[in-house]
C-alpha cells in the first residue's frame, strides 16, 4: 500500500541504537508514529551518529542499529508509507551539522539543560565535544528534511527550540533556506517510569535488572519484572500524581496506554481487587502487545536481505531530499559549487 505524500506536512523523528528499546519507547513514540504515518509524510531515522557522543562497542552498535530498524517495522511503521533509514547512511547529516555548528553561538549550546546535566556527572577531561554539539546535529537532522513538525518529549523540547532559533538565524543571514519546524506534542498519559524506581523515567540504558520492560523480553522475564515492580502500602488502586503512589500509578498508566481504556473504567475494574490482580492484568496487557511484535521482529531479522533492502531504499529516498537541502545551504553560504 502506497500513500500519496504530496501536500502532506513532513514529520521527522528517530531513536538512538543504544541500549534496548523499552515499553516506554513503544507507547511514547513508536505506537504514535504508526498512527501519524497515515497523516504525514513521515521520515523515521535510526540516529546512530547521536549514539557515539558516548563510546560504543562497534559490533554492538551495528547490531543495535539493525535491531531498532526492525523494531520500527515490527511496531507497525510501514516502509511502503514511511521512509525508514539510518542517519549515518546520509553524509549530509554530518556536513550540515558542521555548517550549523560553525554558526551556533557557544552561549546557546552551554545553556542546553541536557548538556549541563550529563556533563555534571563527568570530569572535564572526559566530556566529548560531541555532547556539547549534539543539538547542532539534531538541528541538521530536522532541517535537512524541511520538517514541518517534530514529535518530541519534554527532555528534547529545548533542543527543538534551539533548532528553530538556529534555522531563523540562518534564514536571516543567508536568505530563506529552512522550514521552521513546530513541536508535535505527543499524546498525554504515556510517560512510563521505571518499575523499580517509579519516580524516574524508564531508561533503555540501565544496569538494573528490574528497571525496564524491554520490547524483546520474553514472557518469563516480563513476569519476573512486573510481579516485582514497586507499588506502595496503600490499598486503593487509583491514578494519582502523588510521589508515594508513583508505582501503582505507573502500572495503571502502562495498562491504560496499551488498552486505550479510560481512567474511570480502569479504576472501576480494580475497585475490589488487590495489587496482585493489578500486576497480573498489566502483565497480560504487556504480553498481549509484545508477543506479536516479537514474532514480526524475528521474521524481519531472520529474512535474508529484507531489512537491508528496506534501509537501502529508505536511504535513497532520504538522500534525495537531504542532498537537495544541502546544495541550497552550500550555495546560500557562498561555497564554490562544482559544475
Amino acid at each position: 500500500m502506497t500513500i500519496n505524500t504530496i501536500d502532506k506536512q513532513r514529520v521527522l523523528s528517530g531513536i538512538q541504537p543504544s541500549g534496548n528499546l523499552t515499553i516506554g519507547n513503544y507507547l511514547g513514540a513508536l505506537k504514535q508514529w504508526v498512527v501519524q504515518q497515515y497523516n504525514y509524510d513521515s521520515f523515521f531515522c535510526v540516529v546512530d551518529l547521536h549514539a557515539i557522543t558516548v563510546q560504543q562497542d562497534p559490533e554492538l552498535l551495528r547490531q543495535k542499529t539493525r535491531e531498532v530498524a526492525a523494531l520500527y517495522i515490527a511496531s507497525g511503521i510501514d516502509p511502503d508509507i514511511s521512509t525508514i533509514f539510518v542517519q549515518s547512511h546520509i553524509p549530509a547529516h554530518s556536513e550540515l551539522a558542521w555548517l550549523l555548528t560553525c554558526m551556533a553561538p557557544l552561549g546557546w549550546l552551554n545553556r542546553m539543560t541536557q548538556f549541563k546535566d550529563k556533563s555534571a556527572k563527568q570530569s572535564q577531561e572526559s566530556i566529548g565535544a560531541g555532547l556539547l554539539n549534539y543539538p547542532s546535529l539534531m538541528a541538521a537532522d530536522i532541517l535537512l528534511y524541511q520538517a514541518n513538525a517534530v514529535p518530541v518529549g519534554d527532555d528534547q523540547r529545548q533542543h527543538l527550540e534551539f533548532t528553530r532559533d538556529l534555522a531563523q538565524r540562518f534564514n536571516h543571514l543567508y536568505g530563506e533556506t529552512f522550514t521552521i519546524p513546530d513541536v508535535m506534542v505527543p499524546q498525554a498519559g504515556a510517560r512510563i517510569m521505571g518499575l523499580d524506581e517509579p519516580t524516574s523515567k524508564m531508561s533503555k540504558s540501565t544496569d538494573s535488572e528490574y528497571h525496564a520492560i524491554y520490547l524483546l523480553d520474553d514472557g518469563a522475564i516480563l513476569k519476573k519484572k512486573i510481579m516485582r515492580s514497586v507499588t506502595d502500602s496503600f490499598r486503593e488502586i487509583k491514578f494519582s500524581g502523588k510521589p508515594e503512589r508513583a508505582g501503582v500509578n505507573n502500572l495503571l498508566t502502562i495498562h491504560r496506554a496499551i488498552t486505550g481504556e479510560s481512567s474511570e473504567s480502569i479504576e472501576e475494574y480494580f475497585s475490589d481487587k488487590g495489587y496482585g490482580d493489578l500486576k497480573k492484568t498489566v502483565l497480560a496487557s504487556v504480553i498481549g502487545v509484545l508477543e506479536p511484535l516479537q514474532t514480526e521482529y524475528q521474521r524481519l531479522i531472520n529474512e535474508s536481505g529484507y531489512l537491508d533492502n528496506i534501509l537501502k531504499q529508505g536511504s535513497e529516498k532520504a538522500a534525495d531530499v537531504a542532498n537537495d537541502t544541502l546544495r541550497r545551504v552550500r550555495e546560500n553560504m557562498g561555497f564554490l559549487m562544482q559544475s
